[in-house]
């Protein structure tokens, strides 16, 4: 039976398929073959040793006086012509030769053990991409269904991008690289699927923990993310030793690190801040690149009434309230931003006459160029 071992084994190195789970199934299929053969009520035990592949085959039949099933019962004197210490109420284990298996039988235990091959195989992929799921994985387009994309991750598994997790504006063709964010590898009636996306946050900070040392090894921390697929992201981070620069490390020299993520992301602006536990000086640091002149806080309502100069108040808004709209998501506060002007009007704290300055011309448009 070494034979079996030894294509067991070659099975298990070339298909990645449990060989334990090859002689369940093997042990499986015997028994249905038995019961093919000998009936639905016959007791069938078989083993087949995890060393030499030898298989043993037994059916149990109770002993008894008067014989009413043969498939479950053996009188008690063919049960004493096999053992003299058999007696009556005892089972008794009579072996099986695999000759005495019919031509139905086998075939039905030859397709089990090719269904356990198959399930086997499914099996071992889905383990492999459980194990990257909320990771970065890479694919090639294969083809397009309508709006959505078949992406190859290997020879035999393919994942759909819906048009939901794609970003918009972002073009690709068949036999181009894509990075994907796995959101979720679950199991279904048909095999298992890959939920993957372009749009999800994580995707950002996957990519952060990949090209920047010091967020791998835990020394920056990624605090919190909001990101406005294919336009814009905001990334909170915090360093634990006070001799590392989060921004800095995250930045990399001359840009080399954040503009490797920024071309992983097809152009995607990204602002890297500085976390704080302090909420106002969090939010403040939030509405970079825009200077903010005063915050106040309204911890219980989680919300915040922050003052700008006039001439910044289109930087800290804005194009069409992007600006203030991902630093709400970073923060967790709703933001309500206001200039000095409109803050003198309504009463409320307006910054020093420093704090103040008053420009008649400021081209809105210089905003993209700015960030």
């Amino acid at each position: 039976m070494s034979e079996i071992i030894d294509a067991l084994n070659q099975l298990e190195k070339e298909k990645n398929i449990s060989k334990e789970v090859i002689m369940d199934a093997i042990e499986k299929s015997l028994v249905s073959a038995c019961e093919k053969d000998f009936g639905k009520d016959a007791i069938i035990e078989v083993s087949m040793d995890r060393t030499t592949g030898d298989l043993s085959v037994s059916q149990q039949k109770v002993v008894v006086e008067e014989v009413e099933n043969p498939i479950t019962e053996i009188s008690l004197t063919q049960a004493l012509a096999m053992s003299k210490k058999n007696k009556l109420g005892d089972t008794v284990s009579i072996p099986v030769k695999s000759k005495e298996f019919g031509r139905i039988a086998a075939q039905k235990a030859r397709s089990i053990i090719v269904q356990a091959i198959k399930e086997g195989e499914r099996d071992a992929i889905f383990d492999h991409f459980a194990c990257k799921e909320k990771d970065i994985i890479t694919g090639v387009v294969q083809r397009f269904v309508g709006n959505n994309m078949t992406i190859s991750l290997d020879e035999k598994t393919d994942a759909i991008l819906t048009e939901n997790e794609q970003v918009a504006g972002e073009v690709y063709r068949i036999g181009d690289r894509i990075k994907l964010y796995v959101v979720e590898v679950k199991k279904t009636n048909k095999g298992f699927k890959i939920l993957v996306s372009r749009t999800h946050p994580e995707l950002v900070k996957r990519l952060f923990e990949k090209e920047v040392t010091e967020v791998a090894d835990g020394t920056v921390e990624i605090k919190s993310i909001s990101r406005e697929a294919g336009s814009r992201t905001k990334i909170a981070v915090w360093s634990n030793d006070s001799n590392v620069d989060p921004v800095g490390a995250c930045v990399g020299l001359n840009g080399t690190r954040v503009n490797n993520i920024v071309d992983d992301l097809k152009g995607e602006k990204i602002d890297i801040i500085t976390w704080s536990e302090d909420p106002a000086v969090f939010i403040e640091n939030a509405l970079s690149p825009s200077k903010v002149v005063s915050v106040q806080l309204d911890a219980e309502g989680k919300s915040a009434k922050v003052v700008v100069p006039d001439y910044q108040l289109s930087l800290a808004i804005g194009k069409e309230g992007q600006n203030v709209r991902l630093a709400a998501r970073l923060t967790g506060y709703k933001i309500d931003i206001k200039s000095q002007s409109q803050a003198k009007e309504l009463g409320l704290y307006y910054g020093s006459d420093e704090d103040y300055e008053e420009y008649d011309e400021y081209d809105e448009d210089s905003y993209e160029d700015e960030v």
